[in-house]
C-alpha cells in the first residue's frame, strides 16, 4: 500500500509589514477596533514587483531544503492561488521554471481560502495511485492586489504570503484522510465578481464579503468537515494533537475549536501577525509551528480550509 507523508515545510512572507496603526492614519478605524473584531495586529504586503510565483518560489525552496529534496526530484507541482500571476499560464508552471526544472506535471487549484487543503488532497491522491513519488504543494497569495483600500471592513483583514510542503510517497500513512465540499449557491457571501473582457474590467475587481454571513457559515462547516475527516480516518477528536483552521480571524478560530471540543492550547493561531492570507494561511501556520518545535514528528494535525465558492475541506495528517 502506498501512502503520502509531509516530508518538509516552508514559508515566505514579504518584508513589508503593515500594522493596524498604518490603517488608522488613512481610514476611520483604530488598532483597538481591528484587534477586537479580528485579532489581527499586522500583515505582510508584497512589493509591486512581487507576484504569487515569487512568493511561492521562496516558500518552495525552504520546503525542499527542509525535506532534503532536490528540485529535480519533484514530479508534481500543485499551486493553490486565487491571485495568479497571469490568466495563463498557471502559477505552477511559472514556479516550475523559476525552480529550474522541467517535465513534471504542474497545475493550479482555485478554491480560494480552501485552496491548500484542496491541493494537498489532490496531490495525496496522485501519490497514493503510484503515479508520482514527490509532490510540491504550495499556497501563495497576493490578496493586496484585489482589495479596495478604502473599505475598512475588508482591507484590514488580508495579507500576502506563501506556504509550501513537500509530499513524499511512503509505506506508512501520513495523510490519513481528506474531505472536500463546495456549495456554489453561497457565492454571494464572498467573491471578486469581475473579469477582463476585450481589455476592460467587467464587474468589480475588488473583494466583496458579507462578514456576518461568512462567520456563521464558516464555523458551521469547519465543525462538520473536521468531524467527518477524523471519522473517515477511523480516529477520535481526542487523538488530534493540533488544529490548524484557515486563519481568517480569531473569532472563527476560537469558535471552531470550541465546537470541535479542541482545547485552546491545541489551536494553532498565527492570524495576529499574518492576517488572512487565503490559500497560504494553513501552510504558513504549519511551517511556523514546525520550525518552532511545537509540531513534532508523530503529532496528528487537522488542517481545515473554508473560502469563497463556497468551498471547504479538511485533511488529517501525522507528521
Amino acid at each position: 500500500m502506498i501512502y503520502s507523508r509531509i516530508a518538509g515545510t516552508g514559508s515566505y512572507l514579504p518584508p513589508r509589514v503593515m500594522t493596524n496603526d498604518d490603517f488608522a492614519k488613512r481610514l476611520d478605524t483604530s488598532d483597538a477596533w481591528i484587534r477586537e473584531r479580528t485579532g489581527i495586529v499586522q500583515r505582510h504586503i508584497a512589493d509591486e514587483a512581487q507576484c504569487s510565483s515569487d512568493l511561492a518560489l521562496e516558500a518552495s525552496r525552504a520546503a525542499l531544503q527542509a525535506s532534503g529534496t532536490p528540485a529535480q526530484d519533484v514530479d508534481l507541482i500543485v499551486v493553490a492561488t486565487s491571485t495568479p500571476d497571469y490568466i495563463f499560464p498557471s502559477t505552477a508552471c511559472l514556479l516550475q521554471a523559476k525552480l529550474g526544472v522541467r517535465g513534471c506535471a504542474a497545475f493550479d487549484v482555485q478554491a480560494v481560502c480552501s485552496g491548500f487543503v484542496y491541493a494537498l488532497a489532490t496531490a495525496d491522491t496522485f501519490l497514493k495511485s503510484g503515479q508520482y513519488r514527490k509532490a510540491l504543494v504550495v499556497g501563495a497569495e497576493v490578496f493586496s492586489r484585489i482589495l479596495d483600500w478604502d473599505d475598512r471592513a475588508t482591507c484590514v483583514l488580508f495579507g500576502d504570503g506563501a506556504g509550501a510542503v513537500v509530499l513524499a510517497a511512503d509505506s506508512k500513512p501520513g495523510i490519513h484522510a481528506s474531505v472536500l465540499h463546495a456549495d456554489g449557491s453561497q457565492v454571494g457571501l464572498l467573491s471578486v465578481p469581475g473579469n477582463v473582457c476585450k481589455g476592460q474590467i467587467v464587474g468589480s475587481p475588488f473583494l466583496q464579503m458579507n462578514g456576518q454571513g461568512v462567520f456563521k457559515f464558516a464555523v458551521k462547516v469547519l465543525d462538520e468537515v473536521g468531524r467527518e475527516t477524523v471519522s473517515r480516518a477511523g480516529m477520535s477528536m481526542e487523538e488530534v494533537d493540533w488544529l490548524i483552521p484557515h486563519q481568517a480571524n480569531v473569532r472563527i478560530l476560537d469558535a471552531t475549536a470550541r465546537k470541535l471540543g479542541i482545547a485552546p492550547e491545541k489551536l494553532v493561531s498565527t492570524v495576529d501577525h499574518h492576517g488572512n492570507t487565503s490559500a497560504a494561511s494553513v501552510p504558513l501556520a504549519l511551517d511556523e509551528f514546525v520550525r518552532s518545535g511545537k509540531i513534532r514528528p508523530g503529532h496528528r494535525v487537522l488542517m481545515e480550509g473554508v473560502g469563497g465558492g463556497f468551498t471547504w475541506g479538511a485533511s488529517l495528517a501525522t507528521m
